[in-house]
């Protein structure tokens, strides 16, 4: 199995990374955000619009929360009913939080966890000025939950998991928290066939959420052996990174093997469920 983050850096420079690049985007507006490639002015990694859903006519959306950073409409697939205890992974500064506040109503719980400091702050500013009091926003890595196990009805996440480096570790987590009988909606980026090689070491496009990004069966398969059922490809499309952003990181001749390879950048959002039994055969 190919580890693609190892090529270039240890896990810990890897998060210290993600975390700056977080920062800056989140003093920024969607608007700067969508119009300068990793949402940071001047980076040379990937425009968000390339990934980004649009959330407007969703109940619960907030202009404030939203930076356009996502790669999906986990909420929207979610099976999220009113009362539930949803965990957001990555929730930046509110708004898949606040989307599904809208659904859970005033009897449910949503909890959102972000790494970044500067996310955190926001979120919490955004919640206080809607007065909402079952939001709430813990700081706290994907890999080591802020959370006791078996909390969540539902866990969503949004083009956040390929950010992780143990995902391995992220999705045990997932299933530690998720209470039996629970389940997830993850949307994320994955691959089909290999990235040439500038593409995996860049840092920049990792935080731009593609160097991250691995092999799809290898992110079911993951989700599987963390003892997950019921794996389902939600909703799929394909990602098209302009030719002047990738030529930034490769030559003609790889940009030419790449599109003749016919590899491929894909959103994916993945539903799967944690059984109510302990049985092996379920």
């Amino acid at each position: 199995m190919l580890n693609y983050i190892n090529i270039t850096m240890e896990e810990k420079e890897i998060k210290e990374v993600v975390k700056e690049k977080y920062s800056l985007i989140v003093e920024q507006t969607k608007l700067q955000n969508e119009s300068s490639c990793c949402g940071v002015g001047g980076c040379c990694s990937v425009d968000y619009t390339i990934f980004s859903e649009n959330y407007t006519n969703l109940d619960g959306y907030n202009q404030d929360a939203d930076l356009g950073l996502g790669c999906g409409l986990p909420t929207q697939y979610a099976k999220i009913k009113s009362g539930d205890t949803v965990i957001d992974l990555g929730s930046g500064a509110g708004n898949d939080c606040f989307i599904a506040r809208a659904i859970v109503g005033e009897q449910g719980l949503v909890i959102g966890i972000d790494m970044t400091e500067a996310m955190i702050r926001k979120a919490i500013e955004n919640t206080d000025k809607l007065g909402f009091k079952n939001v709430q926003f813990r700081l706290g890595d994907i890999e080591k939950m802020p959370v006791t196990a078996n909390k969540a009805d539902v866990i969503v996440s949004n083009c956040v998991l390929n950010l992780v480096p143990d995902k391995a570790k992220a999705f045990a987590e997932i299933y530690r928290v998720l209470k039996k009988g629970g389940h997830f909606s993850i949307s994320d980026v994955v691959l089909n066939g290999e990235l040439p090689e500038n593409l995996r070491k860049d840092a920049e496009m990792y935080a731009g959420c593609v160097s991250g990004a691995i092999q799809k069966n290898e992110y079911l398969a993951i989700i599987t052996n963390a003892g997950f059922k019921n794996v389902t490809i939600q909703k799929e499309k394909e990602i098209i990174i302009p030719d002047e952003i990738l030529l930034k990181y490769i030559s003609h001749d790889e940009l030419r093997l790449f599109k003749a390879n016919k590899i491929g950048i894909f959103s994916i959002t993945v539903y799967a469920d944690k059984l109510d039994c302990d049985c092996v055969n379920c």
